[in-house]
């Protein structure tokens, strides 16, 4: 059985929010081996996505929070993949505000593993960035995937509706900040860091 792996794609797109529009490009982050993965949110273009998935059964859309660039395309990406969409709960007001006629398969929980090519990647609810804010932690791969919650050079945007500035800082020491030094950070936008390097900023 190969390795679960790391592959990445990145979308470009449109985020919304507060009556205000901007461009952004939107990593997509695939875990899994050369069977069956997981698709890590679900921005701008099902096609973009797909050509990280390539052939591959997708298990699940974990979402990892619901501002509608990561999130736009997950409702067509499940009719193509048959595949569920999870989300924390407490993005259902975000998600409301993209997806008005259906909501997400499944709920993230903190603590929650999911399992995907004998690898296992732990749900850690970090709010602030958005109030249902996750990041998902692969031990055994060395990384987390922190959505919009941390970037490299500090953590995500607050400021908009559904954002608190206090409540991130606090959800990336108590959360992210407790996960090894060298532990890859990969991120909803932009380059890679690590922990060790953010933690160095002290916000």
């Amino acid at each position: 059985m190969t390795a679960a792996r790391i592959d990445h794609g990145v979308t470009s797109g449109t985020f919304s929010l507060d009556g205000e529009t901007f461009e952004v490009d939107n990593n997509v982050w695939v875990v899994g081996d050369d069977q069956e993965c997981i698709v890590i949110d679900a921005p701008h273009s099902v096609e973009g996505i797909m050509a990280v998935v390539g052939e591959r059964k997708v298990k699940a859309i974990v979402c990892t929070h619901a501002h509608d660039d990561h999130v736009r395309v997950a409702p067509e990406l499940r009719e193509r993949t048959i595949a569920p969409i999870l989300l924390h709960p407490d993005d259902r007001p975000l998600w409301e505000l993209t997806h008005t006629d259906y909501l997400w398969d499944a709920d993230l929980t903190d603590g929650q593993t999911l399992t995907v090519a004998g690898t296992t990647l732990q749900v850690l609810h970090t709010p602030g960035h958005a109030p249902g804010a996750v990041c998902l932690y692969a031990p055994e791969l060395g990384a987390v995937f922190t959505g919009d919650t941390l970037f490299h050079g500090g953590p995500g945007a607050t400021g908009r509706s559904y954002s608190d500035r206090t409540v991130l800082e606090a959800s990336i020491h108590a959360k992210l900040f407790a996960l090894p030094d060298e532990t890859i950070v990969h991120t909803g936008h932009g380059e890679d860091t690590t922990i060790g390097a953010e933690r160095k900023q002290e916000l």
